[in-house]
C-alpha cells in the first residue's frame, strides 16, 4: 500500500477541513457550464506558446497547476516562475506565481496564485444627481477579480520506475467590487509516466467537484437602481452556490534528438470536460473532447522555439452565401513561442491567438505573454 508522507495526510487534512467549513446547503444550487473558467486559462509562457499542451510534460514549478504529479521530476532543487499576461488589449490583467522544492528524493510540494481580474471599472449609477445634473464626483470605481491558492504535493511510486503521482487543495476567492464575494474549494489529481523517451499524463481537474459559495451584497446592489428594476422587471441576485464538474486532460509527448544538438519536442492533449454539450470537435451531450498539439524545437537546451493549436470552435458566417444560406468554419487558437534558458533562469514569450471573432469579421484578438522561471540549487 502506498504509504503518505506527513505531509501528503497535510494536504488532505486540509482539504477536508476546508469542505466540511463550507456551507451545507445553500439557498440554490447550479452547475453552470463555465464554473471558475478562469482556471482554465492557462499559466507559463512555455505552455501557452506550445497550445496548453502540458499534462504529460509539467516538470517545474508550473506543473503545481498542469499536473502536481510533475513536480518530481524538476531538475533543480528549487524552482520559482512569474508571468504577467494581458487579453483583450489590455483590459484583462492576467498574473501568476508558484515555487517547488523536494521534501526527499521521493516527493516534493508547491505552490501556486494566480489572479485574473479587470481593475477601475466606472460605477455610475449615481452620475445623476437629485437635480438632474451630470456629477462626475460620485463615479466610483471597482475591481472584478478571481483568485486561486494551489497547496500541491507529489510522490514517485516506488514500485513503478518512472510513475509518479500528484494531489492540489485549490482555495477560490471571487470578488465583483462591493456587490458580491465567492469562496470555493476543490482538488485535483494527476499522474505521470515517463519511459524511454515517452512522457504519458492524466490530470483530473475538480475530482470531487469545486464548491463555489457566493454571497451577494443585495443593498449595495440596488443602491441607484432605477425604479423600474425595482419593481421587479429584471431580478435582483441571491446567495447561491456553484458546483464545478470535473474535467480530465489525457497527455502524451515524445522528445527526439535531432543532429546537430537539435531536438524536438511533440505532445498532444485530449482534455474532456463532463457539463454537457460544448463546441468542440468530439462533443455528446455528456461529454465534450477539446483535442491539442503542441511542438517544441530546440538547440543544445538553450534556445526554444514553440508553437500550438487547439480550442477549435465551429463559427457561423453572419453573412449569407448565394444561395441564402448561413456557412459555418472550424476555427482555432494558434500560438507561437519563444525562450531562452542559461544557468537555470529560464525567458519564456508567447503570442496567442484568442478564439473570439468580431462582428461580420474573421479578425482575432493576439495576447502577449511573459514568463521568467528560475531554478536553483
Amino acid at each position: 500500500m502506498l504509504q503518505l508522507s506527513s505531509a501528503a495526510r497535510g494536504l488532505f487534512l486540509l482539504g477536508v477541513g476546508a469542505a466540511l467549513a463550507l456551507p451545507a446547503a445553500a439557498q440554490s444550487t447550479k452547475t453552470p457550464k463555465y464554473s471558475n473558467e478562469f482556471l482554465n486559462i492557462g499559466v507559463g509562457a512555455r505552455a501557452l506558446g506550445m497550445g496548453k499542451v502540458q499534462a504529460s510534460l509539467a516538470d517545474n514549478a508550473t506543473a503545481g497547476y498542469w499536473n502536481p504529479a510533475g513536480l518530481v521530476n524538476q531538475t533543480h532543487k528549487y524552482d520559482g516562475v512569474l508571468m504577467h499576461s494581458e487579453l483583450f488589449a489590455g483590459v484583462v490583467k492576467n498574473d501568476y506565481g508558484a515555487f517547488s522544492m523536494p521534501l526527499d528524493d521521493k516527493s516534493a510540494i508547491g505552490v501556486s496564485v494566480m489572479r485574473l481580474g479587470v481593475d477601475n471599472i466606472a460605477d455610475t449609477r449615481n452620475l445623476i444627481n437629485e437635480y438632474g445634473y451630470i456629477d462626475y464626483s460620485k463615479i466610483e470605481l471597482f475591481s472584478v477579480a478571481d483568485y486561486a491558492l494551489l497547496l500541491s504535493y507529489a510522490r514517485k511510486v516506488s514500485r513503478v520506475e518512472g510513475l509518479s503521482v500528484g494531489a492540489n487543495g485549490k482555495f477560490i476567492y471571487r470578488n465583483i467590487g462591493k456587490f458580491a464575494t465567492g469562496y470555493g474549494f476543490g482538488i485535483d489529481a494527476g499522474l505521470q509516466y515517463n519511459h524511454k523517451g515517452w512522457n504519458l499524463g492524466l490530470m483530473a481537474r475538480d475530482i470531487t467537484t469545486t464548491f463555489t459559495q457566493w454571497t451577494i451584497n443585495a443593498e449595495e446592489y440596488t443602491k441607484g437602481i432605477n425604479n423600474t428594476v425595482a419593481n421587479g422587471s429584471d431580478a435582483i441576485p441571491t446567495n447561491s452556490a456553484e458546483i464545478t464538474l470535473p474535467r480530465f486532460v489525457l497527455g502524451a509527448g515524445r522528445r527526439f534528438t535531432l543532429p546537430k544538438q537539435f531536438s524536438a519536442l511533440v505532445a498532444v492533449d485530449l482534455e474532456t470536460t463532463t457539463d454537457g454539450e460544448r463546441n468542440t470537435p468530439i462533443a455528446t451531450k455528456a461529454l465534450s473532447v477539446d483535442p491539442r498539439v503542441g511542438i517544441e524545437l530546440g538547440y543544445k537546451d538553450l534556445v526554444f522555439l514553440r508553437g500550438g493549436a487547439g480550442n477549435y470552435q465551429q463559427i457561423q458566417n453572419f453573412a449569407a452565401n448565394s444561395a441564402g444560406t448561413y456557412d459555418s468554419n472550424w476555427k482555432g487558437q494558434y500560438s507561437l513561442g519563444a525562450g531562452v534558458a542559461v544557468s537555470g533562469l529560464r525567458v519564456d514569450l508567447a503570442l496567442s491567438r484568442l478564439a473570439v471573432e468580431k462582428l461580420g469579421s474573421s479578425s482575432q484578438t493576439n495576447s502577449l505573454i511573459v514568463s521568467l522561471g528560475y531554478g536553483f540549487k
